[in-house]
């Protein structure tokens, strides 16, 4: 007899399948965006799509192919190349729950994957938000 609960969260959101899609659905967005498109060389759309993926994948208890090729995440130092405000995440933010939107999830999957995607977008943003008055 099986436990048909599923290993990780990786699995219970659908594995690999469901991953590529996200990440597809969300740079589709992108690569479309005024915003986040010029952050990205053009040739190096397609590399950022995978890295996020395995990314994702990785963190959420799937296969570890992102460190076996990148090494440690250190996602902060990763994107310090980049300006990231306020007007970045939320673009960001905005293009991931778009995205989230169309996979099908439960509430509770979905809530889970937003709350880490939530975080790890203002973790991300490496220039402070405006003083309110200025």
């Amino acid at each position: 007899m099986t436990d048909p609960t599923p290993a990780t969260p990786y699995d219970d959101f659908g594995g690999e399948d469901f991953f590529a899609r996200l990440v597809g659905a969300f740079y589709a967005r992108v690569a479309v965006d005024p915003i986040l498109r010029p952050m990205y060389p053009d040739e190096d759309l397609a590399a950022g799509q995978r890295r996020l993926q395995l990314f994702l994948e990785q963190y959420w208890g799937g296969p570890q192919t992102y460190s076996d090729e990148r090494g440690h995440p250190r996602l902060r130092m990763r994107h310090n190349d980049f300006v990231i405000g306020a007007v970045e995440r939320d673009r960001w933010l905005a293009l991931m729950r778009e995205a989230l939107s169309e996979q099908n999830l439960t509430a509770d999957q979905e809530s889970r994957l937003w709350m880490y995607l939530l975080g790890a977008a203002f973790a991300m943003q490496n220039v402070p938000d405006e003083e309110p008055g200025r």
